[in-house]
């Protein structure tokens, strides 16, 4: 699998990208209710890095769209 791959857009892709949200979501939550203690792994991946993921995947995908147009 190449780098660009990761960056295009699927409906696959997409699903995972729910999935791992939900995921931790549930895995903070769980962490934080059973020691008590804030944990801020899962939120980070939560609030920045899934976002961000796509993000960047729909801007490439519409800038691979328009460049291949041409």
């Amino acid at each position: 699998m190449k780098f660009v791959d990761l960056l295009l857009f699927s409906w696959r892709k997409l699903w995972i990208v729910v999935v791992a949200g939900f995921v931790s979501i549930m895995l903070h939550n769980l962490i934080s209710g059973l020691l008590g203690v804030e944990e801020v792994f899962f939120f980070i991946i939560v609030i920045f890095v899934i976002p961000i993921y796509v993000l960047v995947l729909a801007v490439y995908s519409i800038v691979h769209l328009i460049r291949n147009r041409k």
